[in-house]
């Protein structure tokens, strides 16, 4: 038996991810601690706390302390991350586990030191840093050590992170701060200027997961929506299409689709070819918005894939690294 343990975590803004060498993925919560503002205590942590966001009394608060992919608070991510490492114990007495952490592309070193500490505060023996772009291409299923260029869109709920890879590493990148939880905000403004309803942040996700559309047309349903109406303050519900949809998303999408030709543009010419050859993947849970794929094909004239399992690619591709430690070494 190994005497400590090697773990990869995805540390998302939406959600945790935890890998554990050998057993595969064995956390997927909300990055969510729900804290009593009085006594400063976390009362739950993950799935529990996401149930309680924009619905509890007052003197409880549902924080995410992620902020754009990077840690806005690092006492509450220390709660979260020193939760799931008891929960899974991953600590004994003669054994500190090994770990790897993901991070968007344009974090600075000081960010970067402090992910180390909140590691090794939990009790992490040596914490390894990586960027997310390379990791979720790795998880993509790319080979990423070769002298060929492969694109990744990784969006998740803070950042979409955009990189060109080639003999393992990033060739040139962009981050963004508009991804997920841009888009939820957009949806929540779209219907409170168009209907006078006001939904939260959980609706709205819901909205965008089943109809959420990129693409006019692409597809053709609707939902029912709950919520409060601003003039009569009460509760009211609305049908929402689709195609309304990707006009309150088409602002975003459009960033993100300006930004990856911005990437393409800075790209050496040789390493362009193999990527209108290879194509571009789409990686995080951005990848499931319907049509994005094809409005991003249409717009820069090169196949756009979407990874398999999206979601898990940055755990998974944490997974395979571990596996080859020696790279990071």
């Amino acid at each position: 038996m190994a005497l400590s343990k090697e773990i990869g975590i995805d540390l998302g803004t939406a959600n945790i991810l935890i890998y554990i060498k050998g057993e595969g993925i064995v956390v997927n919560e909300p990055s969510v601690v729900a804290i009593n503002e009085e006594t400063k205590r976390a009362l739950a942590v993950g799935g529990e706390a996401k149930e309680m966001l924009g619905k509890t009394p007052g003197k409880v608060v549902a924080v995410r302390p992620l902020k754009d992919g990077v840690i806005a608070d690092f006492q509450i991510t220390e709660i979260l991350l020193t939760h799931f490492i008891n929960k899974l114990h991953l600590k004994g007495i003669f054994s500190r586990p090994t770990v790897l952490i993901c991070c968007p592309t344009n974090i600075t070193s000081i960010e970067k030191s402090a992910i180390k500490d909140v590691a090794e505060r939990c009790g992490a023996k040596r914490v390894y840093i990586e960027e997310e772009p390379k990791v979720a291409a790795i998880g993509a299923g790319l080979d990423i050590s070769k002298p060929t260029g492969n694109m990744v869109i990784d969006i998740g709920g803070g950042t979409t992170d955009i990189a060109v890879l080639s003999l393992g590493d990033i060739v040139t990148s962009s981050s963004l701060k508009i991804a997920g939880d841009v888009m939820d905000e957009e949806l929540i403004k779209f219907i409170k200027d168009k209907y006078k309803l006001l939904i939260g942040d959980r609706t709205a996700e819901r909205v965008k997961m089943e109809i959420g559309c990129a693409l006019k047309g692409f597809i053709d349903s609707s939902i029912e929506v709950r919520g409060r109406d601003l003039v009569t303050g009460l509760p009211h519900t609305i049908t929402l299409s689709s195609d309304e949809t990707e006009l309150a998303l088409r602002e975003s999408c459009q960033t993100i689709v300006r930004e990856v030709k911005r990437v393409l543009e800075q790209t050496p010419p040789e390493l362009s070819a193999d990527i209108v050859e290879r194509g571009v993947f789409i990686t995080g849970g951005g990848a499931l918005l319907k049509g994005l794929d094809k409005l991003i094909e249409q717009e820069i004239n090169v196949p756009v894939f979407i990874a398999e399992d999206p979601l898990n690619c940055v755990a998974n591709g944490t997974g395979i690294m571990l596996e080859n430690l020696h790279y990071l070494r």
